[in-house]
């Protein structure tokens, strides 16, 4: 079990209130995702039920179980002592399943686990061929309970609320998140899909309380870091791009070579080197390409 360094680590930096601008997080599906952030310098690694479901071909809709996340957790603590921070969607719908999530993932070394009040079983928050809708409220009270009485300090727990997703209004938002505040949330997120970025503003000045705030920004690209600290944000997670830019760069390699019947000819300059890969899962390592 990871010796909690890490989660005392962010759970300082998010209460850290003097804090100029919000700590970065950016998702990592595997270790070369988080070797390429760690060179970067973010803060922190998000490990995203959509960027896993998507890796392993699954649909994000609550299919994953702790032991997928368990190995990603693992595998990208080989190459980083960035704190991580793990998606675990609704939790599995119950105070239960909550628990097991929280265990195993303290075990294999996450930071953090950020739960959401999804109803069971989960659609993603931006999907348009389903409709979100929310768990009750009481229900992801109980899972908070039971994650703090499983995990203790040892990992920071995130509270997310999908209510705007689903349609509902920001007084519904910030009440059932002061809910989870009260249950014993280290941190709240509240998503919006708002791509003007302005509800994400109306988030930073409705929220008054203590428990720090996250955001993530995918739906408002154009809303800075540092607009977003501004705003009153702790935390950013950009929780997809880096595999959204693997999977594009992958298309325009694979293209190229279709057109030109040759990588080196064509797409020398797109390509990281053969050392630089080997050097990944080995440090030393040397490549005569």
């Amino acid at each position: 079990m990871a010796d909690g360094t890490n989660t005392t680590r962010l759970r300082q930096a998010l209460d850290d209130s003097e804090r100029k601008h919000p700590l970065l997080a950016i998702g990592a599906v595997n270790a070369l995702a988080a070797h390429v952030a760690a060179e970067a310098g973010f803060d922190a690694l998000w490990v995203s039920g959509l960027e896993v479901s998507a890796a392993s071909g699954l649909p994000d809709a609550n299919v994953l179980g702790p032991r997928d996340l368990s190995d990603v957790v693992a595998s990208l603590g080989r190459v980083t002592e960035l704190p991580v921070v793990v998606d675990i969607d609704n939790a599995g719908g119950s105070g239960r399943t909550a628990e097991r999530f929280a265990y195993d993932l303290m075990r294999a070394g996450a930071a953090a686990v950020c739960v959401e009040d999804s109803a069971y079983p989960k659609c993603n928050s931006f999907a348009a061929h389903r409709t979100q809708s929310l768990a009750d409220r009481d229900l992801l009270c109980e899972q908070v309970g039971r994650i703090r009485k499983t995990a203790g300090d040892g990992l920071v727990v995130v509270d997310r609320t999908e209510a705007l997703i689903a349609g509902a209004d920001m007084t519904t938002a910030i009440a059932r998140a002061e809910a989870y505040a009260g249950a014993g949330a280290d941190a709240i997120l509240i998503h919006s899909k708002d791509a003007t970025g302005d509800q994400a503003r109306t988030i930073g000045r409705a929220w008054s309380h203590v428990v720090p705030l996250v955001s993530v920004p995918t739906a408002f690209p154009d809303l800075s870091a540092a607009e977003l600290g501004e705003a009153g944000f702790r935390l950013c997670i950009y929780a997809n791009q880096l595999s959204r830019a693997a999977l594009a760069g992958m298309r325009t390699a694979a293209r190229q070579f279709r057109r030109g019947g040759s990588f080196r000819s064509t797409v020398a300059g797109s390509l990281a080197e053969v050392g630089d890969l080997m050097r990944v899962g080995e440090p030393e390592a040397l490549s005569c390409l």
